[in-house]
């Protein structure tokens, strides 16, 4: 049963568990976003197995149910697959759900690589079709935020992708926009942020990658920019169920993420941060790990990928527990690893 909404929270009764969301301001926008949002890659199908479209919709729905206002997809997202059930739900939903997708890189490259021009990843038109595409996968007249999938520095004066977020915004089409940071590069933003043209980024941060909270998180707060906090789990390393003998379908982009050695690595870094958390804090590791990014004041929303209501209604409960204390957290400062599995 829905409940009421007081002072930035709501509670949800479900055969008698009270399950509180908290929200937080979107930067300028000025939107209150659940500190909890859904990451809608999974759902769309293409690199990640093991789960249907039914399954998919019905964690929707119990994430919506449970406060959950903010979903982030993509149009590469299964090739617009995602983006088509999150407008269903949308639709369905009859209160105010904030969207926001992405335009994908023209040339197909995640990350975007130096020394190659906007004018083959984002030229003006194709920004402009990639949001028309969207609008129809969506079957809504708005997005609330439209992202650049990738983002290069060398970019920062050309026109192109200036004068597309000026009309989409001008025209309607878009309410916000901003753009998705390459896998581990926050500070290559900064100068992006510096200039004024965006209302958000989106990041990776968790446990192992801290680096955003050096540089990209003070200039955030200092600009009023919102953060939507990506990987909060590090592709399932985080809730400490990935073990040496675990196999994903080879067509699932996990199979790569840990290739080789690499689920030797988690194991050897999941048990050690165990060990250290014991009798600092309790909880599920998942649990401890998004109560870990919401910690950080900066952070808007954190958008964990949640295929399966069991995963939603743990997610939920996260708010309600709130930011770690210090103690915890100092803990999990020491927990840093910089690697890139992405490559």
């Amino acid at each position: 049963m829905r409940g009421a909404r007081v002072g930035g929270e709501v509670a949800y009764d479900d055969e008698c568990e009270l399950i509180l969301m908290k929200y937080r301001k979107l930067g300028r926008t000025n939107w209150e976003v659940s500190e909890i949002g859904y990451g809608a890659w999974g759902i769309g199908g293409n690199q990640w197995r093991g789960g249907t479209d039914e399954e998919s919709l019905r964690a929707l729905r119990r994430a919506i149910e449970l406060g959950l206002n903010f979903i982030d997809t993509a149009l590469a997202y299964g090739d617009g697959h995602s983006e088509k059930l999150v407008g269903e739900i949308v639709r369905q939903a009859g209160t105010q759900i904030y969207v926001a997708t992405k335009v994908p890189p023209k040339n197909q490259q995640w990350p975007a690589l130096p020394g190659i021009g906007i004018d083959k990843v984002f030229p003006y038109d194709y920004i402009i079709g990639s949001t028309e595409t969207s609008l129809r996968n969506l079957r809504m007249e708005t997005i609330d935020l439209q992202q650049l999938h990738v983002w290069n520095p060398e970019w920062i004066n050309r026109d192109e992708w200036r004068r597309a977020f000026e009309e989409l915004k001008k025209s309607g089409k878009v309410r916000a926009v901003g753009v998705s940071i390459n896998d581990h590069q926050p500070d290559s933003a900064l100068e992006l942020i510096r200039t004024g043209l965006i209302d958000t980024v989106q990041v990776i941060y968790n446990v192992f990658d801290q680096s955003p909270e050096a540089n990209l998180f003070p200039l955030c707060r200092e600009r009023n920019v919102g953060v939507l906090a990506r990987v909060p789990l590090d592709e399932g390393s985080l809730t400490g169920a990935i073990t040496e003998d675990t196999q994903f379908d080879p067509e699932e982009f996990r199979a790569m993420y840990f290739q080789g050695d690499r689920k030797r690595q988690v194991v050897e870094r999941i048990a050690a941060l165990r060990k250290d958390l014991d009798g600092v804090v309790a909880g599920e590791l998942a649990e401890i790990a998004l109560r870990f990014c919401i910690s950080d004041p900066a952070v808007s929303t954190v958008i964990p990928g949640m295929r399966r209501v069991k995963t939603v209604e743990s997610s939920m409960r996260v708010p309600e527990l709130g930011p770690l204390d210090a103690a915890a957290l100092a803990v999990l400062k020491r927990h840093r690893w910089e690697r890139n599995f992405y490559d």
